[in-house]
């Protein structure tokens, strides 16, 4: 008979036959083989269930309404393998078999922006999720290569790249009518070179006493006016000259010349097309030898002096000469 499901006896109630066939009796029945079972239950009702201990052994079977269905308890799965080209790894035969995602195990493409690739989501607890390719590279940006310019050196396509600053080519600061203003700092609080744009003017800022301005060689030439506000101080170079003829060079100028030959020295003040001396350039002589210190102009050059005198009258006395224009000198001092 059929079952009749669960029923809840209270004290004093009459438990009859049909009670014991329609619920006590629907439980798991166990019998020693199914033939034992079949001759006990020769009526089974639809979702009975029997149990046999050797044949078939250790089998759970339930009435389908037609017949005994065994049921596989371990499942019916006899092993997990994974596929060629799966992107998977492991599986068994047996036991609990794990299984990975396994990149190896998979063809190779070229991927494009509308591909996905699989991410642990770390702001949803590490879940799986996928993404797609361009949102990946938009987050390592564009740039796929430095390359170095004028007065940089370094780059390059990959990794962390350095680039340093190697100034050797020419510099511009600004353009062309519009300027920037630029610092140079030294290594005292306060002391730099700084060139402002819209004044137009450098200006150096020292330590006092200190040289802010050191010119090794070379000439110094300003076109315009010069002011000096504080103290100048101008040193002669002093060149001794114990020859007997001396015509000055380019390097004599604002030179103080010492003449020391016994007999005498004859100096010849040049033409411009021999030595092209700026005009106003200044020249000492000093008659520091015994000798005659005597003046002469060179071919196309003419020397002025107080009533056409040419000669330094006295031994340790100076005589200067200033070229004034264009092929002209003039002589003045201790002359006669």
């Amino acid at each position: 008979m059929a079952g009749s499901g669960f029923k809840t006896f209270s004290t004093g109630d009459v438990l009859t036959a049909a009670d014991v066939n329609g619920y006590l009796m629907q439980g798991v029945l166990v019998f020693s083989t199914a033939t034992a079972r079949d001759a006990a239950i020769t009526s089974p009702s639809e979702g009975m269930f029997a149990y046999t201990t050797t044949t078939p052994a250790n089998t759970l079977s339930y009435y389908d309404a037609s017949a005994w269905v065994a049921v596989d308890l371990a499942g019916d799965i006899t092993g997990i393998t994974t596929a060629a080209n799966s992107s998977m790894a492991g599986g068994a035969t047996s036991g609990a078999p794990a299984l990975t995602v396994d990149v190896n195990n998979t063809t190779s493409v070229t991927a494009v922006a509308a591909d996905y690739v699989l991410i642990a989501d770390t702001s949803d607890s590490n879940a799986t999720k996928r993404a797609l390719v361009s949102d990946i590279t938009a987050l390592a940006g564009d740039i796929t290569a430095v390359t170095a310019g004028t007065n940089i050196s370094g780059g390059g396509t990959t990794g962390a790249v350095t680039v340093n600053l190697g100034i050797d080519a020419a510099v511009d600061f600004g353009v062309d009518g519009t300027g920037v203003d630029v610092s140079f700092h030294s290594g005292t609080a306060g002391d730099l070179m700084f060139w402002d744009a819209s004044e137009e003017s450098l200006t150096i800022t020292g330590t006092d006493g200190q040289t802010a301005l050191a010119v090794a060689d070379g000439n110094v030439t300003v076109t315009d006016d010069l002011t000096v506000s504080g103290t100048t101080f101008t040193y002669l170079n002093v060149i001794t000259d114990a020859t007997t003829t001396r015509t000055p060079a380019l390097t004599d100028a604002s030179a103080y010349i010492l003449t020391t030959h016994g007999t005498g020295i004859t100096v010849t003040l040049p033409q411009d097309s021999a030595v092209a001396f700026a005009t106003g350039t200044q020249i000492i002589f000093e008659r520091n030898g015994a000798g005659t210190m005597t003046f002469a102009a060179g071919t196309g050059a003419t020397v002025n002096s107080k009533g056409g005198t040419l000669t330094c009258a006295d031994r340790y006395t100076t005589v200067a000469a200033v070229k004034i224009a264009a092929d002209t000198w003039t002589i003045f001092g201790n002359i006669g």
